[in-house]
């Protein structure tokens, strides 16, 4: 049913909103939801991450900057449509990339450059801990980031008091709590559905014996879906609004990782339904109905906001490539255009480049690309080499030339999800695209569907994406004082229920077409390593 302009006012006058906030890797967005959930205003703030003396990293100060201006479009957006000054909301979330690596002392100060989830530089201790725990631990993930800084001899280790995501440090900042929604803290350290595994932290502290500190006491503490994780404090409510007009005491749901706000925003929470968020990473997610026989370092085993055990395959590299590629179009197309002053529009750019990959042949005229601005664990690559290569008598054409882009970024995803659907037979109900790779409408999901050899559905309010994920997991939570229920229940009954989406079953040519594709990807694997061998900065 559509909601009025006027119940919406009243919807804002009467706090009957969430605000979610999420801190993307080139992005960060705030949308704002009514009564029936449904995105009632929005602002965005673009940023990027820097590679400063071989890390990826962001400064937090731009991370206050982005996050300032971010709600100021926010606010400005209901100032233009409803003509209100927003001073409260109901409740609000925050969530951000997951993983990587911020460490503070007890005096609040940040110890080293934040360390991100972009980074390869833990293969050591991922290595050791996946051995010792009997569980896949990812280079990514917080532990391996600590444990790797123990091995180097790090001088900050023995003054940590306090390791987060980025997530639950703006979180804490914000409320002075010092916790994480279980999501976002099964990418820190192993859990149990619960809580962090027992077993597994005593077999830490054994290893962290020289110092003094327990790692318990050092990681967040974790909390479900639907509990409150503190309120606004009037330092917070300065820090997101330096006007003053925010008010503090409005209640938080815990903070997530946009691999939570991504199986949200799709309704992909409950077994056997799974999503792809594909961007400047790509992910997929499948919740499982059992655990998987061994242990896979191709496949990282995540929970739902809600607990639920989850299958996750992660790649470092999605769209940089195809986005760097773009921009050198873009500018050649400017130039060509210089006279007449016309600007091409870039979302029209994507989409003609997007759909001339359609034509393409179907062995992709025998080109090649990897996509990689970082290192890849799951193909061993240690370091980021975008690269493109062609024999002379390759067919090299525009059709080609974008279809071969498409792929490169699907194709490391692809070697995981081999591993789940044909030697672990799981099965998927349902499967939601979202993320920039699916914007031209039809051409990602379609070669998404071909990779997984499954129906790939998109719908429209995915494209809000973690922003809309994490509001709606505060919405969950003041719904939750109200009633009681599952976060599966709610999404299903209150968020989706009558939405399905837009459907593409795989095209058995374009199944064909990637099967050749990854033939030859895999051969050229060793072209990159040479590439990160022999092409060196500087």
């Amino acid at each position: 049913m559509q909601v009025s302009t006027m119940e919406t006012k009243q919807a804002i006058i009467e706090n009957k909103t969430a605000l979610g906030i999420e801190l993307g890797s080139t992005r960060i967005k705030a949308v704002l939801i009514g009564e029936d959930y449904e995105p009632i205003a929005s602002g965005s703030h673009d940023w990027e991450n820097r590679l400063e003396d071989g890390v990826w990293t962001y400064h937090l100060n731009d991370v206050w900057t982005g996050i300032q201006d971010c709600f100021s479009k926010l606010s400005l957006d209901v100032k233009t449509r409803y003509g209100l000054t927003l001073s409260s909301v109901g409740a609000i979330g925050v969530s951000a990339m997951m993983h990587g690596y911020l460490a503070f002392d007890k005096n609040g100060n940040q110890l080293v450059p934040f360390r991100t989830w972009r980074n390869t530089t833990t293969e050591k201790a991922a290595a050791l801990l996946t051995e010792k725990f009997k569980f896949n631990i990812p280079q990514r993930w917080s532990i391996a980031h600590l444990y790797q800084a123990m091995l180097n001899g790090e001088s900050h280790v023995k003054d940590i008091d306090f390791i987060t995501t980025l997530a639950g440090f703006v979180h804490w900042k914000l409320t002075g709590e010092k916790t994480l929604g279980i999501g976002d803290a099964s990418g820190m350290f192993p859990v149990d559905g619960k809580n962090y595994n027992a077993a597994m932290l005593k077999q830490f502290d054994a290893l962290a014996a020289n110092y003094g500190w327990k790692i318990a006491n050092i990681l967040p503490s974790v909390l479900n879906a639907g509990e409150n994780a503190g309120t606004l404090t009037a330092q917070g409510a300065k820090l997101l609004d330096p006007s003053g007009c925010l008010k503090e005491g409005i209640p938080l749901c815990p903070p997530e990782g946009d691999a939570g706000t991504g199986m949200v925003a799709t309704n992909s929470v409950a077994e056997r339904t799974g999503n792809v968020s594909a961007g400047t990473s790509i992910f997929a997610m499948i919740v499982m109905e059992k655990e998987l026989s061994k242990v896979y370092p191709e496949i990282d085993i995540v929970t739902t906001p809600a607990g639920k055990p989850v299958a996750m395959v992660h790649c470092n590299n999605c769209t940089s490539d195809i986005d760097a590629w773009v921009k050198l179009f873009r500018e050649l197309l400017d130039i060509s255009n210089a006279a007449s002053g016309k600007k091409i529009d870039k979302a029209a750019l994507y989409d003609a480049l997007y759909f001339k990959a359609l034509e393409a042949d179907k062995d992709c005229g025998g080109l090649l690309s990897f996509n990689y601005y970082s290192g890849e664990p799951i193909t061993g690559i240690d370091e980021g080499r975008p690269l493109f290569a062609r024999l002379p008598d390759s067919n090299f054409n525009l059709a080609n030339f974008m279809r071969t882009l498409l792929f490169s970024s699907m194709g490391t995803l692809k070697y995981g999800i081999d591993i789940l659907v044909e030697k672990e037979k799981t099965r998927i109900d349902s499967l939601l695209g979202h993320g920039g790779l699916f914007k031209t409408k039809g051409v990602g999901q379609r070669f998404m569907a071909a990779v997984f050899n499954a129906p790939v559905s998109v719908m429209e309010s995915a494209g809000e994406g973690g922003a809309w994920g994490i509001a709606l997991l505060a919405g969950f939570t003041r719904q939750c004082g109200e009633m009681r229920g599952t976060l599966e229940k709610f999404l299903a009954e209150k968020v989706f229920a009558g939405k399905t989406g837009a459907k593409i079953a795989p095209d058995p040519e374009d199944v064909e077409s990637f099967r050749k594709f990854m033939e030859h990807y895999t051969a050229g694997l060793k072209i990159e390593r040479a590439a990160v061998e022999n092409l060196k900065r500087g």
